[in-house]
């Protein structure tokens, strides 16, 4: 049995979570939120199976796509006068980060 973590954009996560119980895996859901651009993230822990361990990982590759977003960055112009501007960046967001732990044992109450 593996144990998936993993994090995902929060416009991502409801799609996620539904898809993966859709196609019966149990899926707890955490509030997180990531340091960079600040924004709001997902973090999913599942149990699985080893036998169904790749179907959920293509899973989570098929909802979570990678994307390009712009944001804006300040800059401090003028040293020391404290000012800022903020010109728009293109960066990716979205995607996943999974992490996974092989278990020794599952008990379940």
């Amino acid at each position: 049995m593996k144990l998936i973590i993993a994090i995902v954009q929060d416009e991502d996560s409801s799609r996620l979570i539904n898809e993966m119980m859709n196609e019966g895996f149990s899926v707890t859901k955490l509030a997180t939120t990531g340091g960079f651009l600040k924004s709001g993230n997902t973090t999913l822990l599942a149990g699985v199976d080893d036998s169904r361990f790749q179907e959920c990982l293509g899973i989570i590759e098929k909802v979570c796509k990678s994307r390009k977003q712009i944001a804006t960055s300040p800059v401090t112009m003028g040293g020391s006068s404290g000012m800022y501007a903020s010109y728009p960046i293109e960066v990716t967001v979205g995607g996943a980060t999974v992490f996974v732990l092989t278990v020794d044992q599952f008990v379940k109450y």
